[in-house]
């Protein structure tokens, strides 16, 4: 039996919604590859924090130690505020009219 008119236009349908499913499959793997990158980041920013905070303790113990670890987190405070600030772009609110 010849394959008529109508069974072609069928089949056309069928595979054009197969390439759309399959589309949307390979976007969705896109996004839950991006998800799973942005939760290892965070997770691992979370964790580089506290290292960072197990350092500080570690190292300033005592009278002294808490008078260092003080300095010491002022100083991570300040640095990160530091570099917050530079990092910003200079337009917006209160800077100064190029003219």
């Amino acid at each position: 039996m010849a394959p008529s008119i109508s069974s072609a236009c069928g089949t056309f349908v069928q595979s054009l919604s197969q390439i759309g499913i399959s589309i949307l499959n390979a976007i969705l793997g896109v996004l839950y590859a991006i998800l799973g990158l942005g939760q290892t980041l965070f997770a691992s920013v979370v964790q580089l924090g506290q290292s960072v905070l197990k350092l500080g303790m570690d190292l300033f113990q005592g009278a002294f130690g808490f008078i260092a670890a003080n300095f010491f987190m002022i100083l991570i405070l300040g640095g990160g505020y530091y570099w917050y600030t530079t990092n910003q772009k200079k337009g917006g609110r209160g800077g100064k009219s190029k003219r």
